[in-house]
């Protein structure tokens, strides 16, 4: 596959990418550099923040959701303006949000994580309605956040177990049963890191430190694999016109000049054209 560069501003650790499907219009973070990215009208632009901000669901046109290190808030797209909707772990200095996705109950998750990865200090949460609700706690690295089209079903992963959980949902999006373990990466090693749904349910899971998106069936079988050139993928998104583009955050954190020099395109947004296509990003209600 012909894998291209979106954009080719370097995030120290790009996360989050949110195609808006009223914009047409993709949206992603730059973690360590606590900024919002996006391109319009064939320019870069961006904002900055003064905390870490990690991911966003869309309220309206002109509205995200943002998560950020210490609370969940409304961003004007227009002025910049914010408006805070709830705190996240707001008193722990030690912590700050990472991977999350709005649900198809009009709901928002959110996994939190220790600054420098501590072991089982973070937490995943769900906004909803004006609430935050833990829904499990001593978490490491929450990642691959996301649901199935069915709308009873989501995936959660905490990279730093090599595991993927499916999780049974209630008629209002709430875990419902027990997490079962769906794709057990234990022996392999693989690192999930973000993922995303397509309309007929695959899950595409951009794997820390292995060069790749991998495709996995309803099933949990391997049926695809992309592979790129930069070594930390971090999350993709589908996206463009008819939502078969798929864009992939990636990580320049950690590596060494040596292999900076051999994957120089770390840390950019990449984009490869896919026979797949993904849903439409659920709307946030505040």
């Amino acid at each position: 596959m012909n894998v291209k560069t979106f954009d080719d501003r370097a995030c120290i650790l790009g996360e989050g990418p949110l195609w808006h499907p009223e914009r047409g219009q993709l949206f992603w973070f730059d973690i360590m550099g606590k900024r919002l990215m996006t391109r319009e009208d064939g320019a870069p632009r961006e904002w900055r923040f003064d905390r870490h901000v990690s991911a966003s669901g869309w309220i309206d046109r002109d509205t995200l959701l943002i998560a950020s290190e210490r609370d969940i808030f409304r961003f004007d797209l227009r002025d910049g303006t914010e408006e805070r909707l709830a705190p996240l772990e707001a008193g722990n200095a030690a912590t700050r949000s990472n991977d999350g996705r709005a649900d198809p109950f009009g709901g928002f998750w959110i996994g939190t994580m220790g600054k420098n990865a501590e072991k089982g200090a973070g937490a995943l949460y769900r906004y909803y309605r004006g609430e935050v609700v833990t829904l499990r706690d001593g978490i490491t690295i929450p990642n691959a956040t996301c649901f199935a089209p069915d709308g009873r079903t989501a995936y959660f992963a905490d990279t730093d177990e090599h595991i993927v959980w499916r999780i049974p949902l209630d008629g209002e999006g709430w875990p419902e049963g027990e997490w079962q373990v769906w794709l057990d990466h234990r022996e392999s090693g693989i690192n999930p890191d973000g993922a995303v749904v397509d309309a007929d349910g695959r899950f595409w899971c951009a794997e820390w430190g292995g060069s790749r998106v991998a495709c996995y069936s309803p099933e949990g079988d391997l049926i695809e694999e992309i592979a790129l050139d930069v070594p930390q993928p971090t999350c993709p998104a589908f996206g463009g016109p008819d939502l078969s583009t798929l864009h992939v955050t990636s990580a320049r954190q950690g590596l060494p000049s040596d292999a900076m020099d051999e994957a120089p395109r770390s840390g950019m947004t990449l984009a490869v054209a896919t026979r797949a296509r993904g849903q439409a990003e659920h709307r946030v209600i505040p």
